[in-house]
């Protein structure tokens, strides 16, 4: 079925059918239900190059993917690509993902924005003192960003979480149980969560007249391997830390592996804390002893960024320039009392 097929079949004419899926305000709601209904029950599919011709809209979201040899891919990313994905789809949205060298990022943002083939623009992995933002800004064209960057002036659109007050939050926890001794199990140290994490637990550790010692800090691409290799490494410390805060369940599940072959219990020789992104296949209550987590959907982040840029495209804002979530701190077994010596 065409247009104009569709439009026949509902009395209507085909610019008002056309507006009506493409979400312009001057179609009443009763209208754009009946339109989307006979989409649904037709399975009716707008031809692209020809909504694109009659509406200078491309109907896509374009992101850079970077890409190199050596260059780990992201199991997070990919959960927050599901829900950019979801919600894209409830609008017969697309992507357009162009590959580029993660030292040609800003250059692959330009070209991309130009092509005519994007609406919107979304990028993540955000840096302090980020240099793809003044180009993002110089564009014509919607932009989100999913995080922040420190150290960079707050004018652009984000959305974000809380993560210094995550961290400060979870180590408050651990100082109530007694802890003294803690490390970090981190992000790469120039990625902005990393930043504001490390921060967040400076902060509370400051308020008790403590510090975080630089052997009982890592930063690493957030892998098991690299969880299992750093607390190895804090495990072999004269004065071990009792106390752990893991960026990822990820690295958690590397680092409690590391705890359980040195032969110690977890939530009574070491207390530990991850980040929860809410993946579906590491879930922090079906560890063999449960995590205390920090806990934000990276899916639910991707439905929301989905639905202000979709939603800017087709002029059905307004919408927050910047957002910033809060995180749930869920308390489960892997955290106890500082053990007696």
């Amino acid at each position: 079925m065409n247009l104009k097929q569709l439009s026949e079949l509902l009395g209507l004419s085909q610019t008002t059918v056309s507006r009506a899926l493409n979400g312009y305000p001057e179609v009443n709601e009763a209208t754009r239900e009946r339109v989307l209904r006979a989409v649904k029950e037709t399975g009716y599919r707008p031809n692209k190059a020809a909504q694109r011709l009659a509406t200078g809209k491309a109907g896509s979201i374009g992101l850079v993917m970077p890409t190199a040899p050596g260059h780990q891919s992201d199991v997070h990313f990919g959960e927050f690509l599901t829900g950019l994905g979801e919600e894209a789809v409830r609008h017969d949205f697309h992507f357009v993902i162009m590959p580029a060298d993660p030292d040609d990022e800003v250059a692959a943002l330009r070209r991309l924005a130009i092509s005519g083939n994007v609406d919107a623009l979304f990028v993540a992995y955000m840096r302090g003192h980020d240099p793809r933002l003044a180009m993002l800004k110089s564009l014509s064209m919607p932009f989100v960003v999913h995080g922040r960057s420190f150290g960079s002036e707050p004018d652009y659109p984000y959305l974000d979480i809380d993560n210094e007050a995550a961290f400060y939050e979870a180590a408050r926890l651990l100082l109530q149980l007694g802890h003294t001794r803690f490390a970090l199990m981190n992000g790469p140290a120039h990625l902005d969560f990393a930043i504001r994490r490390r921060n967040g637990l400076i902060a509370a550790l400051g308020e008790r007249g403590l510090e975080l010692a630089d052997d009982c800090t890592s930063h690493t691409v957030m892998t098991d391997e690299e969880g299992l290799i750093a607390m190895e490494r804090f495990l072999q410390l004269p004065d071990r830390p009792t106390a752990i805060l893991c960026s990822s369940t990820v690295l958690a599940l590397g680092a409690i592996r590391a705890v359980n072959q040195a032969g110690l219990k977890l939530g009574e020789d070491i207390s530990l804390i991850a980040h929860d992104d809410v993946l579906p296949l590491l879930k922090p209550e079906n560890f063999s002893v449960p995590l205390t987590t920090t806990r934000s959907s990276l899916r639910a982040a991707g439905v929301r960024i989905a639905q202000r840029l979709i939603g800017t495209v087709k002029q059905a804002g307004p919408f927050p320039e910047q957002e910033l979530w809060k995180t749930e701190l869920i308390v489960r077994a892997s955290t106890g009392p500082v053990p007696q010596i």
